[in-house]
């Protein structure tokens, strides 16, 4: 079974996800190409229905993770667990090889952080339920100190400082998908269906008692859409999205305040 290991935002969390890749084969003209005027054959155009005809499951993951793997760009969105707290992160954030990354987190429903990380720095915003539920075990007066100056506001930190190592390294694509393409697959093929409106294969793989099904993009680049995990470990479902579009983190406006100032 192949994993990915994420970098959980703030709490530096790091969580283990499957990525039994699907992938995707042919090009879509391969199938349906025109010769002198001459429409395809039959079993031409079958094959483009079927990009991933004579393939094994995990043959298609191979092709898939190569694809995923390849993008310069893309969005995560789902639920992955946090080994830290045995709770769980809710994100989505779009992020590049570029280490650059703009989205939002949040810890078991409570709250909401939005992240922006552009060149060397990195700017954080909570709200107050997210800041109260992260100051458990603080006294009253401390939290509350720390509700009134950080809640709402935009935030500001070194990418390069010490605390901050642990988000830096979520936000570069390369990092988070480090080693996905290792290892080999045993995935099964199942049925088509869509994900997001885009036509997939699905693809399950069991490992003891954990199952996963995958979701590969039939059209296009075999992009992987959606995992859906159902092991004891790492339950969850993470959604892949928005492949080589630019990712929108620009410094906020307005008042920023600058922690690594306030020590």
């Amino acid at each position: 079974m192949r994993r990915t290991t994420l970098a959980a935002l703030c709490i530096a969390a790091a969580t283990a996800t499957a990525l039994t890749g699907c992938q995707s084969g042919s090009d879509s003209s391969d199938g349906a190409s025109r010769t002198g005027g001459v429409s395809a054959s039959p079993a031409a155009k079958e094959k483009e229905k079927e990009p991933f005809a004579g393939l094994t499951g995990g043959q298609i993951a191979d092709r898939a993770l190569t694809a995923t793997t390849g993008a310069s760009s893309l969005r995560l969105k789902g639920d992955v667990p946090d080994e830290e707290s045995g709770g769980t992160i809710t994100l989505d954030v779009a992020l590049d090889k570029k280490g650059e990354c703009a989205g939002s987190l949040s810890m078991n429903g409570q709250g909401r952080a939005d992240l922006i990380k552009t060149g060397d720095t990195i700017y954080m915003k909570y709200d107050e339920a997210f800041l109260r539920a992260q100051s458990k075990g603080e006294s009253k007066d401390t939290t509350d100190a720390v509700v009134n100056m950080l809640a709402g506001k935009w935030t500001k930190t070194s990418a390069t400082g010490k605390d901050a190592m642990d988000i830096s390294g979520f936000c570069d694509l390369d990092t988070v998908l480090g080693g996905a393409d290792e290892g080999s697959s045993a995935a099964t093929r199942g049925r088509t269906t869509t994900v997001g409106g885009t036509p997939a294969i699905v693809l399950t793989e069991q490992d003891g008692k954990d199952r996963y099904t995958v979701y590969v993009a039939t059209q296009g680049e075999p992009y992987l859409l959606r995992i859906d995990s159902a092991s004891a470990g790492d339950p969850g479902t993470l959604a892949f999205s928005d492949y080589e579009k630019p990712v929108p983190a620009q410094k906020p406006s307005g008042t920023i305040l600058d922690l690594d100032e306030l020590g």
